[in-house]
């Protein structure tokens, strides 16, 4: 993945984007939240790892601003925290949209757990946001055409891609305007039909 890595303290910089580079990831960097925001802008990415204190714009101004803009992809904001971090000080970070935070000094496991995590979650934002997308289907029985040219329920479609389940009901409009007259037909019909007198 093409990840930005945003530190101010230049030897903590080379450190992670070292660290980055171990696990197969193409790295970007910026100093700053303020610089990140405007390399954001030319040359989006999926992943971002920021430090929290820095000048100009610290990671939480950074965050914020990512969970602002409309439209785009799913960004996830992994947040450097030193390792007495507050509770409090973390609840405020979530506050902000942060995903995850990762303890200072960086190690190179709970980095790659953490990308794992992320790698997982934009799969599934992705499948959720082409869902949502315009999809080929039956105006008439309402079956959805996969990428393989096959038709199958909305239903199977949907939890093919996402795991989701589905129980079913019935609208209150579709009660009315088909259970209803459906109802009355019955009930009509069986009062149309007495029922024959047995001879003994």
């Amino acid at each position: 993945m093409k990840i930005l890595a945003v530190e101010d303290d230049a030897v903590s910089r080379a450190v992670l984007r070292q660290a980055l580079r171990k696990l197969g990831h193409e790295v970007i960097e910026e100093a700053d939240g303020k610089a990140a925001w405007t390399r954001l802008q030319a040359e989006p990415v999926r992943v971002i790892v920021s430090d929290w204190v820095m000048p100009q714009a610290d990671g939480l101004d950074l965050c914020r601003k990512v969970r602002g803009k409309v439209g785009g992809e799913y960004v996830y904001f992994i947040l450097l925290t030193s390792s007495d971090a507050t509770e409090a000080n973390q609840r405020m970070a979530a506050d902000a949209g942060v995903d995850d935070f990762l303890t200072k000094p960086l190690n190179l496991n709970e980095l790659w757990m953490r990308l794992r995590v992320a790698e997982r979650v934009l799969r599934y934002t992705t499948q959720v946001r082409q869902l949502e997308e315009l999809m080929p289907i039956c105006s008439y029985c309402k079956k959805i055409r996969d990428d393989h040219n096959y038709w199958q329920q909305i239903e199977g479609y949907i939890n093919e891609r996402t795991g989701s389940e589905f129980s079913h009901s019935i609208c209150p409009d579709c009660y009315q305007s088909v259970i209803v007259p459906q109802l009355e037909a019955m009930k009509a019909g069986s009062n149309s039909n007495p029922p024959v007198a047995r001879k003994h």
